[in-house]
């Protein structure tokens, strides 16, 4: 029997900065081991402000609330795929949605990303898999960050990928292993001091570094834990953001040193090799005071790729999650999350019967 080396899957993200949904139409190739990709197709929809306050507060919902939004965004997600797919040829082999993060305190055994992964696929007629986290975490992993795979098997060429999303992340090659963990915050911190964004860093250029305020941040504990680790929602609103409340300083003042502190646990991140190769993506690359900070500190080679991988890299790789899940082969890796071991990690929906009249 031949086996299947071709798939065309449709990635769906959304972030901590409730910046959107991400929805990217890629298809794969594998040829030997190596393994190609195409973005056929990609769309932010931008969250209006009733869906930010709905994602942004959900935290806080009752149990019963909770499930409701889970069901009311899992819609809403069938609703976007089928207006992404209306006048395009393709119907994917799958979806695959990380959803949204709701809770993630891994040491407890708790992780949650809502979006109803059985409304996606009643909805739109496509097989969908969704809650790639949990396995993880059942085994004792941060069930984070689980785009590594991705950068070892499509973006091998770099010694470091590093996300500049809500939070950073980086992972790396370290004898023989891929490694990855959660750097500090970004754009959650960014977009907080200063809502919507500080376009092109502007705002945090013009102003002061506080020494102080960069001392009391860079002290935080998270940064002395050995990796792999994880950051959520959770520290950053406990630990991290209240420490901006006790400095009485202008907001750009604030963002200058936020940057510095940001530019300085990547440098960190990538000590062992600073003269290697580094590809950095997410929505971060835009801010170009942010970028020019971390050249100045990186003294190696800095890629910046096209528009979509900078925009869709996390989509991108979910899909491919969803590829190794379909072969059932390992999409996570336990030298990255911690876990007893490796998995292969996703729940799978099925449905045959097409798209739904109610969308």
């Amino acid at each position: 029997m031949t086996e299947v080396n071709t798939y065309t899957v449709l990635g769906i993200m959304s972030g901590t900065s409730l910046d959107g949904l991400d929805l990217a139409l890629c298809s794969f190739q594998k040829e030997d081991e190596s393994w190609s990709f195409k973005i056929i197709k990609a769309q932010t929809y931008e969250y209006d402000s009733v869906w930010r306050e709905k994602l942004g507060q959900c935290s806080l919902l009752s149990s019963f609330d909770l499930l409701q939004l889970d069901k009311n965004f899992g819609f809403y997600i069938g609703k976007k795929v089928n207006a992404f797919l209306k006048n395009t040829k393709y119907k994917p082999d799958l979806i695959a949605s990380h959803g949204h993060t709701v809770f993630h305190q891994p040491e407890k055994g708790i992780t949650m990303q809502i979006g109803s992964g059985e409304l996606i696929a009643a909805n739109c007629g496509i097989q969908t898999i969704s809650d790639f986290r949990s396995l993880d975490v059942a085994l004792g992993g941060q069930g984070a960050p689980l785009v590594p795979i991705g950068d070892q098997k499509l973006f091998s060429e770099f010694d470091y990928c590093l996300n500049l999303g809500g939070f950073s992340n980086i992972s790396f090659n370290e004898k023989g292993k891929r490694l990855a963990y959660d750097i500090c915050p970004v754009n959650i911190a960014i977009n907080k001091l200063y809502p919507p964004f500080d376009a092109d860093g502007l705002a945090g250029r013009s102003g002061i570094l506080n020494k102080k305020l960069l001392y009391e941040l860079n002290s935080l504990s998270y940064y002395s834990m050995p990796y792999p680790k994880s950051l959520g929602r959770e520290w950053f609103e406990g630990k991290f953001f209240p420490i901006f409340h006790a400095y009485d300083i202008p907001t750009e003042d604030k963002l200058r040193t936020l940057y510095e502190h940001i530019a300085m646990k990547v440098k960190m991140a990538v000590s062992n090799n600073m003269e290697g190769s580094m590809l950095i993506t997410g929505g971060g690359t835009h801010n170009a005071f942010l970028v020019e900070l971390i050249a100045e500190k990186f003294q190696g080679q800095i890629s910046i790729p096209e528009l979509e991988i900078i925009e869709f890299k996390e989509a991108l790789i979910f899909a491919f999650l969803g590829v190794l899940r379909l072969r059932n082969e390992i999409n996570t890796l336990a030298s990255v999350t911690g876990a007893k071991a490796d998995s292969s990690g996703g729940l799978i929906y099925l449905h045959q019967f097409g798209t739904s009249d109610n969308l």
